[in-house]
């Protein structure tokens, strides 16, 4: 039997101290403020970032270079026979298009995961891998079993401020300013490979109404057959908002209450293009 290796992104939001202890390799994803370059969970932590996000430093992300993305895989080639890269999604990074053409050279023993998720839902992705590979599969096998299921995840989220989504280009500065003023709050979704519109509504109590119904919605009519057969868990994620998140997370477990949960703060990567203050949902198909 093979003896694989598991390597995600830093955008899962597995940190490096429980990337350890579930035996798996966390790559962090670089980020640029005021031109110098941070790498997450190893020279700045979420409290540091936010801190600079709200004096508002000149903040950017950017991608793993690729002589870090090989210098992890052969270090790991070492000790091990074959290497699952689970990157985040190919639709909100180009970070996976670089991994697949690296592992060209690889001769087969690095394969990478187009799996189209990125945060709570990479993250069981990450789980299924270290199940499946104590299962004795292959990293092949486990690539494909992973890309066979990419799409059974849905993710709802909605902003404190539209600055973010104006600075990131994803609105205009007029359609940001009326908004503001009306106290609208859009609601992005993710099924698939891109961040898209879902709804626009006036005020955060609207914004997490019609999350969960639209969680509800996905449980009820698009995975209804592995939601009664208790075969999909629900998750949450925050960005820098730990008692609204603490809130959410409560009301999310009374609404859902039999329903299998896990809460993390978003990446600070992915903080980046929406500001502090953020609320997701989201809810992925179980196969292990």
């Amino acid at each position: 039997m093979k003896k694989v290796a598991i390597v995600t992104d830093s955008n899962s939001g597995i940190t490096q101290e429980q990337g350890k202890d579930l035996g798996i390799f966390v790559l962090p994803m670089p980020f640029f403020i005021d031109e110098q370059i941070y790498f997450e969970d190893i020279t700045l932590n979420q409290q540091q970032f936010y801190e600079r996000l709200e004096a508002d430093a000149n903040i950017s992300t950017s991608q793993p270079s690729p002589g870090d993305i090989t210098d992890l895989w052969d270090s790991i080639l070492k000790d091990y026979d074959e290497i699952v890269h689970i990157p985040m999604s190919s639709g909100l990074s180009s970070s996976c298009e670089t991994a697949i053409m690296l592992s060209d050279d690889y001769d087969g023993k690095v394969e990478v995961v187009n799996n189209q998720r990125i945060s709570v839902t990479q993250r069981q992705s990450v789980l299924e891998a270290i199940e499946y590979a104590k299962q004795g599969k292959c990293a092949k096998e486990i690539k494909e079993l992973l890309e066979i299921s990419k799409l059974e995840s849905s993710i709802y989220i909605t902003v404190e401020t539209l600055k973010y989504l104006k600075k990131g280009g994803r609105i205009t500065a007029t359609a940001a300013a009326l908004g503001t003023v009306l106290n609208l709050k859009p609601v992005l979704q993710i099924q698939g490979e891109k961040l898209d519109a879902y709804a626009k509504v006036r005020g955060k109590k609207a914004a997490k109404k019609t999350m969960i119904e639209a969680i509800k919605k996905d449980l009820e009519q698009r995975f209804k057959k592995e939601y009664e057969a208790g075969k999909v868990c629900l998750q949450a994620a925050y960005t820098g908002n730990d008692e609204e998140a603490a809130e959410w997370e409560k009301e999310l477990k009374e609404t859902f209450p039999n329903m299998e949960f896990h809460m993390d703060p978003l990446s600070l990567s992915v903080a980046c293009h929406i500001g502090k203050g953020a609320l997701a949902v989201a809810c992925c198909v179980k196969h292990i």
